[in-house]
């Protein structure tokens, strides 16, 4: 089984999903998305897995969101992905990866789903 999380270490919930990994015995790819940005491609690819529009993974409470414009309800997902790319702190954290399959650790828990 190969996990991928989509880390930020100064988040509590990205701490708490590691955390409840890491006590399960997995040992995830961890992925620090600041640092190392994903691509509009494995941005899509991520999307398809989590089932939720480029729109559902922003953070709309950051100062870069109104910054690029994306309280425009009428940019395409394109766009939206496009801008998560330039401005990485507006992608929801934390995200862990298994296959085809992807959770929000949102609450932490609910990444457990797609660990069975």
């Amino acid at each position: 089984m190969s996990i991928t999380i989509y880390h930020n270490p100064r988040c509590s919930k990205s701490r708490e999903t590691l955390k409840l990994l890491q006590e399960r015995g997995i040992e995830p790819e961890i992925r620090e998305y600041l640092k190392d940005v994903p691509s509009t491609e494995e941005l899509k690819s991520v999307l398809s897995a989590l089932g939720i529009t480029a729109r559902e993974l922003l953070r709309s409470k950051e100062a870069e969101y109104k910054e690029a414009g994306l309280d425009d309800q009428s940019l395409s997902d394109e766009a939206v992905i496009k801008a998560m790319t330039e401005y990485p702190k507006l992608i929801e954290r934390p995200i862990v990866i298994n296959g085809d399959q992807a959770r929000i650790g949102r609450p932490p828990e609910s990444v457990l789903e797609i660990l069975a």
